[in-house]
C-alpha cells in the first residue's frame, strides 16, 4: 500500500470473526471514545463488523504496519451509508473512517502516516474524486489531522449519534497538502 519514513503500511479485508477480539480491544479503549463503542461486548463488535461485511456499500479493512495489525479503515459510499440525506453527494465521493490501535509505545508521526496511507489507498482508485469525513465536532485532534492531509471543513451536521463536522478532500487538495504526486 504505502511506505513512509515510519515503515510500510498494507491493508487486508477485515475478517469479522477472526479479528473481532483484536478490534474489541481497540474500540473499547479509552482513546477510542469517538468510535462510540466503549461499552461494546465482543459479540457487539462481531455483529457490527458482520453487518459491515454484508453491506454492499460499506467495507472494513485491517491496516498493518510492518505486517502487524495497527489500524482499522472503513470506506463507504456516502449515498447509502452514514450521510444519506445529510448532504448532496457528488460522483466519486467516498466516505472514510479510521482508527489507530492504542499502544504503550507511540511513534511520533504515526497517526499522520496512517491517515496519509489511508488517503493514498482511497485515491489509488481512479474513480475516487473526493473523500468525505464526518468526525465529531469536538474531536479537535482528528480535525487537525484531516486538515494536514488536505481536508476542508464545510459545515456542521446533525447525525443521529453525534454533531459532526462534514469535511471534504479532493485529490488535488491531498496532493497539495502532501507535496507529492499521487
Amino acid at each position: 500500500m504505502s511506505t513512509t519514513g515510519i515503515g510500510t503500511f498494507t491493508l487486508r479485508p477485515l475478517d469479522p470473526l477472526r479479528d473481532a477480539e483484536l478490534l474489541h480491544s481497540w474500540v473499547t479503549h479509552p482513546k477510542a471514545a469517538y468510535w462510540m463503542m466503549q461499552d461494546a461486548e465482543l459479540q457487539d463488535v462481531e455483529r457490527e463488523y458482520m453487518r459491515i461485511a454484508a453491506h454492499e456499500h460499506h467495507h472494513a479493512y485491517l491496516g498493518l504496519h510492518e505486517g502487524r495489525p495497527a489500524f482499522l479503515m472503513e470506506k463507504y459510499d456516502p449515498r447509502y451509508v452514514e450521510l444519506t440525506g445529510l448532504y448532496d453527494p457528488e460522483p466519486g465521493d467516498v466516505g472514510m473512517h479510521f482508527l489507530v490501535a492504542p499502544t504503550d509505545r507511540p511513534i511520533h508521526g504515526f497517526t499522520r502516516a496512517v491517515i496519509t496511507a489511508v488517503m493514498d489507498e482511497l485515491f489509488a482508485d481512479p474513480r475516487t474524486r473526493r473523500v468525505v469525513v464526518e468526525p465529531d465536532v469536538s474531536n479537535k485532534a482528528v480535525h487537525a489531522l484531516n486538515e494536514a492531509v488536505g481536508f476542508v471543513a464545510e459545515r456542521e451536521i446533525d447525525k443521529p449519534e453525534k454533531r459532526a463536522l462534514l469535511s471534504f478532500c479532493t485529490r488535488d487538495q491531498f496532493v497539495a497538502a502532501r507535496g507529492v504526486a499521487v
